[in-house]
């Protein structure tokens, strides 16, 4: 893969001697703080409950047409 600028500009600076930005990154940049948690219940018969009342709601919008007549 292709290297980045900001890669290629930060291994330039630390060839150099200079300081390399990836080092002062706190102990949490690299970590992953998201918790996966399962639906309850009622959050899956909601989804359901939304999901249909759309379907049905939506095909009736489909079908309606408008015209509109100027007479000038």
């Amino acid at each position: 893969m292709a290297k980045s600028k900001a890669k290629k500009l930060r291994e330039k600076l630390a060839r150099e001697g200079k300081r390399n930005p990836e080092n002062g990154r706190g102990a949490y940049a690299l970590t992953n703080l998201t918790t996966k948690m399962t639906k309850t219940k009622k959050e899956k018969l909601n989804k359901i409950y939304k999901k249909e009342r759309q379907s049905r709601y939506g095909m009736d919008r489909e079908n309606v047409v408008l015209l509109f007549c100027s007479l000038r």
